[in-house]
């Protein structure tokens, strides 16, 4: 039977399996590094459509029928839809999904959303409530720059601590079907907040919640950090990095070894001019489909760590001079 482990793991007996996944992304992501990784990288970031918003939904909307493809499946198998966005009221997701016609769970957790959703949808199935469930979200750069900093034409300067939203979506069928990877544990995180008042600093914002998430894993699970082959944080940037290793330590951990992030991951900062990185819901969602999933799935990493990371702000927070708490959830990810 599934359990509970220590204060906010579960352990899942059956273990749902990743039966497919998708990654579809904008153009500055098919320039860097793992370009030749994603499924689909589009040439023009409207996606064919009149505005940021509606684009940020056909990514959605192309990534969900594309994973549900990929697993052999038509939307009508899938039981449940968890998903969500940064926009306000999630436009992204319930625009860009609702011709699907399958029940939907909206989310919210931030950049964190990829692995709130990974995690429900994970005890959905291993609860015997769906056979197949789509868990997925994205980000775009225009449409979350437009909403929570400057409009584009304003041509603002960007701090070196900044991240880049990027423009993708990333989706999962999850199910009881066996394939070469499945959730095996997660453990579900705590609103975190160490006063950070910066909406330029979001690395520095997030990084305790993903060390306190990470910490409470191991502690939870009994388990060594040697016991991963990588533990990977989702919007970090090489600004959180540092101050993520800093906290784990504090707490009896070192995971500089092993940690990576998808924010570093995704872009080659220095020709991209990306700042201390990427971020966004699509970030970490893109790059487990497109990079550390495969790895799972070849057996060149038998158990990972992912652990996107939110900050949980809005603009009506951040003018009122409110603080930037942060968020951020661990699903254990392991080869079959």
């Amino acid at each position: 039977m599934n359990v509970q482990i220590g204060k906010q793991s579960l352990q899942f007996a059956e273990a749902p399996y990743i039966i497919s996944s998708a990654s579809i992304v904008g153009k500055k992501e098919g320039e860097g590094p793992l370009g030749n990784c994603f499924d689909v990288v589009g040439d023009d970031d409207k996606f064919g459509q009149n505005t940021w918003e509606e684009a940020e939904s056909t990514l959605q909307k192309e990534a969900f029928t594309m994973a549900v493809g990929k697993a052999g499946l038509k939307p009508e198998d899938i039981r449940y839809l968890f998903s969500g966005d940064l926009l306000g009221q999630n436009i992204a997701t319930s625009f860009g999904l609702m011709d699907c016609q399958v029940p939907i769970f909206g989310l919210y957790g931030a950049c964190s959303t990829c692995g709130e959703a990974l995690s429900l949808g994970a005890m959905c199935v291993a609860g015997g409530y769906a056979d197949y469930v789509v868990s997925m979200t994205s980000s775009h750069f225009a449409s979350a720059e437009k909403q929570f900093r400057f409009p584009l034409e304003y041509a603002n300067q960007r701090p070196l601590s900044a991240t880049w939203t990027v423009t993708g979506s990333g989706a999962y069928v999850l199910g009881k079907q066996r394939s070469k990877a499945r959730i095996t544990g997660i453990t579900t995180g705590k609103i975190v907040d160490y006063g950070i008042k910066d909406s330029m600093n979001m690395g520095a914002a997030m990084a305790p919640a993903a060390a306190d998430v990470i910490c409470r894993h191991l502690s939870d699970f009994g388990r060594a950090v040697e016991e991963y082959d990588k533990i990977i944080t989702g919007d970090l940037g090489t600004v959180g990095q540092e101050i993520l290793w800093d906290l784990t330590r504090q707490s009896g951990y070192d995971i500089s070894g092993v940690h990576e992030d998808c924010g570093i991951k995704i872009y080659d900062a220095k020709k991209q001019g990306t700042g201390a990185g990427g971020s966004g819901c699509g970030c970490s969602a893109v790059t487990l489909s497109a990079h550390y999933l495969k790895m799972v799935e070849e057996a060149k990493y038998k158990r990972i760590l992912f652990v996107p990371t939110g900050a949980l702000l809005s603009t009506v927070s951040f003018n009122e001079g409110m603080t930037v708490p942060g968020i951020a959830h661990a699903v254990v990810i392991e080869h079959s």
